[in-house]
């Protein structure tokens, strides 16, 4: 029973083998929240004052964009707390894939903090879906929102081009390397093996 149970926990967890379901839940989950508001954000800035979603797409935006930097601070802590897996690939390659996901992580919360600053340029928190407000902490700053919003887009870009550079670096090592750098993000069956 005991085996059992520690074998269920260790799904959920990271080993040097294989990520657990924690890591693989939110890497996805953040990749889509991370594509979906690049999108909106993007189809946000065509629309006009008049139209219908002039103040509902930001609203969103703002909410989801918020949970999602929750999330990723927590996600910093459980990485911290967990073992990672031993990278495959030349020294080159894995020196490479250690610098890319530290881009990746910083440009998240330049986005993410950048995005925070827009928001609360004019003294106003961010309410998020109506459950909470995030304080304004930072406001009043000489150009804060249109300084803010530069760093905001062309960071949103920068993280975007990186995240498509690192799905495609993963399916180089699936396909071309034949490796299980894919399957272990898709699956938490490699982390079963100590």
């Amino acid at each position: 029973m005991l085996t059992e149970m520690n074998g269920g926990y260790a799904m959920w967890t990271n080993t040097r083998s294989g990520w657990g379901w924690v890591s693989i839940a939110v890497h996805w989950l953040s990749a889509l929240a991370i594509f979906g508001l690049f999108a909106l954000g993007w189809w946000m800035t065509g629309l006009g004052y008049y139209d219908h979603w002039y103040h509902i797409a930001p609203w969103w935006h703002k909410s989801i964009g918020t949970l999602v930097l929750l999330v990723s601070v927590l996600r910093v802590v459980w990485r911290l707390m967990q073992p990672t897996p031993a990278a495959h690939g030349k020294p080159l390659e894995q020196h490479a894939a250690h610098v890319g996901h530290g881009l990746i992580y910083a440009l998240m919360f330049v986005v993410m903090i950048s995005g925070y600053l827009i928001s609360t340029a004019e003294g106003e928190g961010v309410s998020v879906f109506g459950w909470f407000t995030v304080p304004a902490l930072v406001s009043g700053l000489p150009g804060q929102a249109v300084l803010a919003g530069d760093v905001h887009w062309y960071a949103a870009w920068a993280l975007v081009i990186l995240a498509i550079g690192h799905g495609l670096a993963a399916c180089k090592h699936h396909w071309v390397d034949r490796q299980d750098t894919l399957t272990r993000m898709i699956t938490a069956r490699a982390a079963r093996r100590r």
